[in-house]
């Protein structure tokens, strides 16, 4: 007598979206705790003017001597505050984008409907993080030293000095900022899930996941990181007279006075970030949801695990 060998997935259904969104949440929030630092050194690479900072570690050095290692952490809460609220826009603005360019514009599932959906995300994402963004820099800059007594005080600060709009300087960069990385990101991992052999294993969707996520974080990172860099020097301002305003001309005055490398200055712990930060977003994630469906939901263990996207 034959018999037939029938390999039998079993596919739980999907979290509800609050779990999920508590999830992603509580994988940002612990990616932040563990690579902040880099996004510090980061800022001072972007804020710097010539060959001012030499090295990744020569910056960690000069940051502990002169400031001491708490500056490595300085203006950590704004990112912790809003990462809830970015990962709900993320993951809901990307969805309803989908809907609404299949239905009303009759886009079939692509990389051009996923780079859409990328783009129109990111620029309303960057509404939600631009005010939480320029206080993080505010607090990261190293001439606000002393400056401020805490986050609290800083956005006091900007709102008596600078007022509501204040919050908002720098929301045309932040907003191509956004638009890029997202655009950038959601359109390669498309294509290199397409590439990418399907997975037996949960562990090996894990690696595909992790893998698919560096690429394309990292592709977004390239696209992204001049506008990034404008950000970081529009937003630093606090007294005018401004040198920095628009995004566009502000490219330009940068590639005048300090050379088309200039736009790309932070993108090397930018991208340190990205390889061990997707790689911490993928195993915390994974661990809280598995941890949510053994307490809360009876299922079976899923080999359709919806991960969180990277960090900007």
């Amino acid at each position: 007598m034959a018999t037939n060998n029938v390999k039998i997935v079993a596919v739980e259904k999907p979290l509800p979206f609050h779990f999920s969104l508590a999830a992603g949440a509580i994988a940002g929030v612990t990616e932040i705790l563990m690579m902040y630092p880099l996004d510090v050194v980061k800022t001072r690479f972007q804020l710097s003017v010539g060959n001012a900072q030499s090295s990744i570690v020569g910056s960690f050095k000069e940051i502990i001597k002169t400031e001491g290692p708490k500056a490595l952490y300085r203006g950590i809460l704004p990112p912790i505050l809003v990462e809830a609220p970015k990962r709900a826009i993320k993951f809901g603005a990307n969805e309803q984008y989908r809907t609404l360019y299949k239905e009303k514009f009759g886009l079939p599932d692509s990389k051009t409907l996923a780079v859409a959906t990328g783009v129109s995300a990111g620029a309303t994402e960057a509404l939600v993080v631009v005010s939480f963004d320029l206080v993080k820099i505010r607090l990261q800059d190293k001439r606000n030293a002393g400056k401020y007594k805490n986050t609290m005080d800083c956005v006091s600060t900007i709102m008596r000095e600078e007022g509501f709009r204040g919050f908002f300087k720098g929301l045309e960069a932040t907003i191509l900022r956004h638009a890029l990385w997202n655009g950038g990101y959601f359109g390669v991992i498309s294509g290199v899930r397409d590439a990418l052999p399907e997975p037996e294993t949960k562990e090996g969707l894990l690696l595909k996941n992790f893998v698919c996520g560096s690429i394309g974080g990292t592709v977004g990172t390239i696209l992204n990181t001049p506008f990034d860099v404008v950000k970081t020097r529009v937003q630093s301002q606090a007294v005018g007279p401004f040198k920095y305003n628009w995004a566009f001309p502000a490219l330009g005055m940068i590639i005048r006075e300090e050379g088309a490398a200039a736009l790309y200055k932070g993108f090397l712990p930018k991208v340190l970030r990205l390889g061990p930060g997707g790689g911490i977003l993928l195993v915390v994630y994974d661990f809280v949801t598995s941890y949510m469906r053994k307490t809360s939901f009876e299922g079976l263990d899923s080999n359709n695990v919806q991960y969180p996207s990277g960090s900007l």
